[in-house]
């Protein structure tokens, strides 16, 4: 049975009833976000990371009266897809049909490109906030996609090389086999043989349905790898690396940047990540507004759960789309994506986690990627200038 999240209030609701959903959300500038993405499953914890992130920022705005001269409000109207790309197209298709959402959020690429197939393309049009480092999304020519992080294949040199060096050319294989995990171990075996190096074989596994990775270790390790490479949700992927120190392995991994150290550390210390490099923990990163997006965050959320990347990017993102709505006076979907790239570049830092340096043509969100690698047990950044 597929689970629904709505989230309104009783007033918004009773005041709809009395007008179409169109005309209601015109009269009163109240606008709703969709939301697709995994609430169930392996990848749970992941889709309500993305969906926490765009809920903080929506009550930020609401809180302070609307976004623009308009004083457009926002609700947050979610849909679980289980981290299924047909899933997640069919969820997109109601949440713009149903709600009327002129944006709509996917943390996951197959589901990205599944929707990129209509949703600037057929009526009603809406805007695709994507979640996804696949860089395939931006080959669609997608005139209605904010591409949110940075794209992966910037990691692959500079993690192959730190890895090659320190450990060895053996890469062994048991990443995700989601269509995102796919994508980036055919992407990374290339540049890895690209610098010399061998691929043995490919013992991904689904991490979104598996609880035992035991046995899929056991055979990776049979090869005697130098360096594995990982990756997919960051709780399964931890259960991966220690599964294999768990066997005796000491060499290093590859973390595909989905996958995040400080999330893993609740399953594996920091002294057993000796040698992985990965995204940097989300607390490192040199952003204008990461101290106080962490403090607003705690201050709202507490210290149960850190916050992450996932986290705090969407809840920049959709400050940046409300900007973009507040500059075009208006939520159409075609009118608030012409305003993207102006909406990011004067984003008032407080909202920016991460520096942003505006929004590319092909709907990127300009970033500079920052990785780490674990040495002696503290984190050495590696800092990956944004590239087109």
């Amino acid at each position: 049975m597929r689970r629904k999240t709505w989230f309104a209030g009783a007033g918004a609701l009773a005041a709809g009833a009395l007008l179409p959903r169109r005309a209601w959300a015109q009269a009163t500038n109240v606008v709703t976000i969709g939301y697709t993405g995994p609430l169930s499953g392996g990848a749970a914890q992941y889709g309500a990371d993305v969906q926490r992130g765009i809920q903080m920022a929506i009550d930020e705005i609401n809180a302070a009266g609307g976004a623009g001269a308009k004083k457009y409000t926002f609700k947050l109207a979610s849909l679980d897809d289980a981290y299924r790309p047909n899933e997640a197209a069919t969820n997109a298709k109601r949440l713009a049909q149903e709600s009327n959402a002129p944006i709509v959020f996917c943390p996951h690429s197959g589901g990205i490109l599944a929707i990129e197939d209509f949703n600037d393309k057929q009526s009603p049009k809406f805007v695709l906030g994507a979640y996804t480092s696949e860089p395939a999304i931006l080959k669609k020519n997608d005139t209605l996609m904010l591409m949110i992080p940075p794209a992966y294949d910037g990691y692959f040199k500079p993690f192959g090389e730190y890895s090659m060096k320190r450990f060895g050319k053996k890469l062994g294989l048991i990443a995700t086999t989601t269509a995102y995990g796919n994508a980036w171990t055919k992407g990374f075996s290339a540049a890895w043989q690209a610098m010399g190096g061998t691929v043995l074989t490919n013992n991904g596994v689904d991490y979104n349905t598996t609880a035992d990775f035991s046995t899929t270790v056991s055979k990776a390790l049979a090869e005697k790898p130098d360096v594995i490479l990982v990756g997919g949700p960051s709780q399964p992927t931890g259960l991966v690396m220690k599964s294999a120190r768990d066997q005796g392995y000491n060499g290093g991994f590859v973390m595909m940047d989905q996958a995040k150290f400080d999330q893993l550390q609740s399953v594996l210390p920091i002294a057993k990540l000796e040698g992985a490099v990965g995204v940097v923990p989300f607390p490192l990163y040199p952003g204008a507004g990461t101290k106080i997006f962490i403090d607003a965050y705690t201050k709202k959320f507490g210290t149960e759960r850190a916050p992450n990347t996932e986290i705090a990017f969407n809840y920049m993102a959709m400050h940046i789309f409300a900007e973009a709505i507040a500059l075009a006076g208006s939520a159409d979907p075609v009118a608030l994506a012409g305003k993207l790239h102006d909406a990011a570049k004067g984003l008032n830092p407080k909202y920016q986690p991460a520096t942003i340096h505006g929004v590319t043509k092909a709907g990127h969100l300009m970033l500079d990627a920052i990785a780490a690698s674990v040495d002696k047990g503290k984190y050495d950044k590696i800092t990956i200038p944004f590239t087109e």
